[in-house]
């Protein structure tokens, strides 16, 4: 099994993915079994290529976090807020 964390911003200024992947991790998963999987993400994470003044911005807000088995498959989604 793969999980995949991907990251939307709630409300860009510019157009964006509604998810970006940021983080992976491979498990191995027998059937019937539960494991626990860490992802973790930081703020450069969150920030995208602002063309006006070359550089990356990371625009306050909130962002929706989903934990998949691939892009269609949501597992859950989790709301953060950066400042």
């Amino acid at each position: 099994e793969t999980v995949q964390l991907y990251v939307g911003d709630d409300k860009a200024s510019v157009l964006r993915p509604k998810k970006e992947l940021k983080a992976f991790q491979k498990v191995e998963v027998a059937p019937g079994e539960t494991v626990s999987v860490s992802l973790s993400i930081t703020p450069d994470d969150l920030k995208f290529w602002d063309t006006t003044s070359s550089d990356w911005l990371l625009e306050p807000g909130s962002f929706t976090l989903y934990v998949a088995a691939s892009s269609a498959d949501i597992r859950q989604k989790i709301r953060i807020k950066a400042k």
